[in-house]
């Protein structure tokens, strides 16, 4: 069973508002990504924030971590729950590949330039948390090191929206 993850606890600043409620075609973005993960995912919670269209979970051990605070509460939730894996996306990459779980499987694995976008084991929450705890770097990166996680390139990668500007093009090259 897959834990879908939709990593939601960024400060947005770029964005100048919160991105997760930022509207794309009449859709939220934090809705696109929840839509999303529910297809290929048995259960999917918004990690990272208070309200939303799925089940809430708060990032670990504290806000403020980044995307790897966000996959450490994911991670913990899917041993709890008995998932074998999770697979997490941020609230800002709508155009996700159909076939995005076939690409990524099997785990550990993420998209190449965009690792907040991974398919990751659940036993791996032993290295976020050594990781979090730990002195060392807190990235992603190191996370993807520690357990051996694989790059998958895609022709071409979702969007990755940051700024107004960002998902304004989107909204135009898909008007377009």
């Amino acid at each position: 069973m897959i834990l879908g993850a939709v990593l939601s606890g960024g400060q947005s600043t770029r964005f100048g508002s919160d991105k997760a409620l930022a509207e794309l075609d009449g859709h939220s973005l934090l809705g696109l990504a929840v839509d999303a993960l529910s297809l290929w995912c048995e259960k999917v919670v918004v990690v990272g924030r208070e309200e939303a269209p799925a089940p809430t979970i708060p990032d670990w051990p504290r806000p403020g971590m980044g995307p790897l605070g966000g996959i450490a509460a994911a991670l913990r939730l899917a041993r709890d729950e008995d998932f074998t894996a999770v697979l997490t996306i941020g609230v800002d990459a709508p155009g996700l590949p159909d076939d995005l779980l076939e690409r990524l499987s099997p785990g550990p694995a993420y998209l190449e330039g965009q690792p907040v976008i991974g398919l990751w084991p659940a036993d791996a929450d032993k290295a976020v948390m050594r990781i979090l705890e730990g002195e060392g770097r807190h990235s992603l990166i190191a996370f993807t090191e520690a357990i051996g996680a694989r790059p998958v390139r895609l022709a071409r990668n979702p969007a990755n929206i940051n700024t107004q500007a960002d998902l304004a093009a989107l909204g135009a090259e898909k008007r377009s």
